[in-house]
């Protein structure tokens, strides 16, 4: 039996919510509070003091599936 880690273990938000918010930074080069914004239009309130944690701990991981995905 075989356990993998949860790379989204303990973040408050869902897994969606914080790959869109990675997603809308890194690829569209949106700055964080305009990031903020738009999940804010998308009933979703997160700060963009948030959204650069998350993005400077998963930014790596979640470009490497997106070349992986995009080959």
């Amino acid at each position: 039996m075989s356990t993998s880690s949860n790379l989204y273990r303990g973040f408050r938000y869902p897994a969606e919510v914080i790959n869109q918010a990675v997603s809308l930074y890194h690829c569209f080069s949106l700055s964080l509070r305009k990031v903020e914004l738009i999940l804010a239009a998308r009933g979703i309130v997160v700060s963009y003091e948030t959204i650069r944690a998350r993005s400077l701990r998963l930014g790596r991981t979640y470009a490497g599936i997106v070349n992986l995905t995009e080959e």
